[in-house]
């Protein structure tokens, strides 16, 4: 069974922290994915006869690292879901941005409009009247600006108010500051093994079966292995 971080289990829900480069949910590559993970870990600790039942109530790209929580009877999905669509589950991120961006105690909006490309997977701005065309908003806030390698970054701290499809890439690209590693959106050398650096590392919301708001927070400079970047956080 695979290594597991969990930072939080009861009856209802499980909360654990997803690394880099593993899917969410089975695609066709066929490598094992955070609910085949997670369910094998239930199934082997309560020795569950069957199939086990998980619900995936929201979505990490592959390439994003971060806490996730996956609902482990139908009650606690359907109530996370219409959190969800409530807008009463609140998610943050680090990520590095190329560049230099001012360090400030003060948040930037960004608001685009967004349009996906499914055949690319890949998302474009556009303006509001385009077909298909979804409003993205974030707010962020500049940590520190730092060297590496010889480059110039900015660590940031974001406040995701939309979920749209790579969002947070798409948005810092637009304003000429791409997140480290991503060459889908802009940057132009990537290293091997060198990843996306954004990571989801807060996560709150209201257990669905108890009166009582969750909060939970793991950072990428917590992993065991993870890319060198995110010493800058130390």
């Amino acid at each position: 069974m695979e290594d597991l971080k969990i930072l939080y289990e009861d009856n209802h829900i499980i909360v654990v922290v997803k690394k880099p480069g593993i899917p969410t949910q089975g695609d066709k590559t066929g490598d094992k994915d955070m609910l085949t993970i997670v369910k094998e870990y239930i199934k082997v600790k309560y020795n569950k006869p069957g199939n086990v039942y998980l619900g995936l109530v929201h979505r990490l790209d592959r390439m994003v690292g971060g806490v996730m929580v996956f609902a482990k009877t139908s009650k606690a999905a359907s109530r996370i879901s219409e959190y969800i669509r409530q807008k009463n589950v609140k998610k943050r991120y680090l990520a590095v941005v190329n560049g230099t961006l001012p360090v400030s105690d003060q948040k930037v909006e960004l608001r685009n409009y967004l349009v996906k490309n499914e055949r690319l997977n890949m998302s474009r701005v556009v303006d509001s009247t385009t077909k298909g065309s979804k409003e993205a908003i974030l707010e962020y806030k500049v940590l520190k600006n730092f060297t590496y390698n010889g480059k110039d970054y900015s660590l940031v701290d974001i406040d995701l108010h939309t979920g749209r499809h790579h969002q947070i890439r798409l948005q810092f690209a637009n304003i000429g500051h791409p997140l480290y590693g991503d060459v889908k959106y802009g940057q132009k050398v990537n290293k091997v093994g060198q990843n996306l650096a954004l990571f989801s590392y807060y996560l709150s919301f209201f257990h669905p079966t108890k009166d009582e708001y969750l909060e939970f927070e793991f950072k990428p400079n917590e992993l065991e292995k993870r890319d060198k970047i995110w010493d800058v956080i130390k």
